[in-house]
């Protein structure tokens, strides 16, 4: 089961990821983007983490919905917007619970996932972070419904958003401020892909290790 600090941990732990890599995904922004998403990710977790001792005895759910409102008023661009929606929807469908069965969680991502998809209007294959969260979500699906624990789970499905990420390399940006540059887009890693692919990561470093 995953506990309420499980879930504390993870979002502090994903607040110092973005904190090492603030750096990497500015570079990748500025190549396709505002260069501005290493620093606008690095501004909205500090402001999480903050957050964190009012919510920390209360349910799940609502340590993710306060998360998500938290990203939504302190990040600028789409970063803020569409992370806030994830956290969210994933606390919305997890409401009340004060622990986690895998199959719950799985539940979690997948409505964080359909609200990012609703709110950023785009689906898999146009080179957004939806193409390492939609991977990441079927290969979590997939491993449980193989009856394999949370953690050999979490390591696919973060091992499929890494490809994910991957494959956004060779794509034409259709969505988002990438779509502006045409062909340009292509050739360049998404940096909003590489930042999911860095949250997955982060939940199967967090989660099932008992």
């Amino acid at each position: 089961m995953i506990k309420r600090e499980d879930v504390i941990t993870w979002l502090t732990c994903y607040r110092q990821v973005i904190k090492d890599n603030k750096d990497y995904l500015t570079e990748l922004d500025s190549a396709i983007g505002d260069a501005d998403h290493g620093a606008n990710m690095d501004r909205g977790f500090n402001a999480v983490v903050a957050k964190l001792p009012s919510v920390e005895e209360k349910d799940i759910g609502t340590i993710l919905k306060t998360a998500g409102m938290t990203l939504v008023s302190t990040v600028g661009g789409a970063g803020g917007p569409l992370y806030g929606t994830f956290f969210m929807r994933a606390g919305m469908a997890v409401d009340g619970k004060a622990e986690l069965t895998p199959e719950e969680l799985a539940g979690a991502f997948d409505a964080g996932v359909a609200g990012v998809q609703q709110r950023g209007k785009a689906t898999l294959g146009e080179k957004t972070m939806l193409d390492s969260l939609t991977p990441a979500c079927q290969a979590l699906h997939e491993s449980l419904d193989r009856g394999n624990d949370l953690k050999v789970s979490l390591d696919a499905a973060a091992a499929a958003a890494e490809q994910g990420m991957k494959d956004t390399i060779p794509m034409l940006a259709t969505k988002g401020r990438a779509s502006y540059l045409g062909e340009r887009s292509i050739g360049h890693q998404d940096p909003g892909a590489t930042s999911s692919f860095l949250l997955v990561q982060c939940a199967a470093d967090c989660f099932g290790k008992d």
